[in-house]
């Protein structure tokens, strides 16, 4: 098992943004600490670009694209942000070696379906499922893409009306946090082989502070290991955590549990 830490900052334009790349590097730092793994840094640009074609640092997010691809490590890795945006390399590998009955669990308090023309923000990592499902900006989109309803967002609670759409059309699943239930759609979706992404934000604020875009009424930490926990029956092949901007090692030790749960679904 490896740790990719993927210190992306341009696919968000929140207030914190600036301090994902450091969020990121402690987070790695202090869960190859707990999980016993090397942490390996996929080196990206440093800068940022001009809003085109309705995304921000567009052409800044296609370089760490390439570059995250050419240092895809094999076997179970664990990739850690930085923007929701890292997993849209190892997400689409993960799709072209597994399959049509590779699915994807999305744990985030947004459900990250925006395109270029919907998004409010011009913020990519509120599209990055979207353009694993093959659509928005075609530079993008992933091929092969994942199937319709084989993707299942978890305690999301933050939609803007195109997401709804997207949802209400069936492109996606949508659950709260009740493990039976989150199981009980995968099973339906059919999905065998699977991806878990974690945002930091699908957990409520007053639990961890160290999330970039905090949003009220989320998931505690018992809530959370037992919906992770309960991924066990499926073979998952790889694994996120995105959105940290705290070093401190104090807020990072509430994830401790989280973060044991996870390494045991990859290993």
């Amino acid at each position: 098992m490896l740790i990719q830490a993927v210190p992306q900052w341009q696919g968000a334009r929140t207030p914190r943004a600036g301090d994902l790349p450091a969020g990121c590097r402690a987070l790695s730092a202090w869960a190859g600490d707990v999980l016993g793994v090397p942490v390996r840094e996929v080196p990206l640009a440093p800068g940022g670009t001009p809003v085109v074609d309705g995304i921000a640092n567009r052409d800044a997010l296609l370089d760490n694209r390439k570059r995250h691809t050419g240092a895809l490590a094999d076997g179970p890795v664990l990739t850690i942000g930085g923007d929701c945006a890292a997993d849209l390399v190892p997400v689409a590998a993960a799709r072209a070696k597994h399959g049509e009955r590779f699915g994807v669990v999305w744990f985030d308090a947004h459900a990250d379906l925006n395109t270029p023309g919907s998004s409010p923000s011009g913020g990519f990592h509120g599209m990055v499922l979207r353009s694993l499902l093959g659509d928005g900006d075609p530079a993008f989109a992933a091929v092969p893409t994942i199937a319709p309803g084989r993707a299942v967002l978890v305690g999301t609670r933050s939609v803007d009306p195109a997401e709804r759409a997207a949802i209400e059309a069936g492109l996606v699943r949508s659950v709260d946090g009740e493990p039976s239930r989150i199981v009980a759609e995968l099973r339906a979706a059919g999905i065998e082989r699977l991806y878990v992404h974690l945002d930091l934000d699908v957990l409520d604020p007053t639990v961890f502070a160290g999330m970039d875009y905090p949003e009220p009424g989320g998931m505690r930490i018992d809530q959370l290991v037992a919906a992770l926990s309960a991924l066990a029956e499926f073979e998952v092949v790889g694994a996120a955590i995105t959105e940290c901007v705290s070093g401190k090692p104090d807020e990072l030790a509430v994830l401790a549990p989280v973060m044991h749960c996870i390494g045991e679904l990859l290993r």
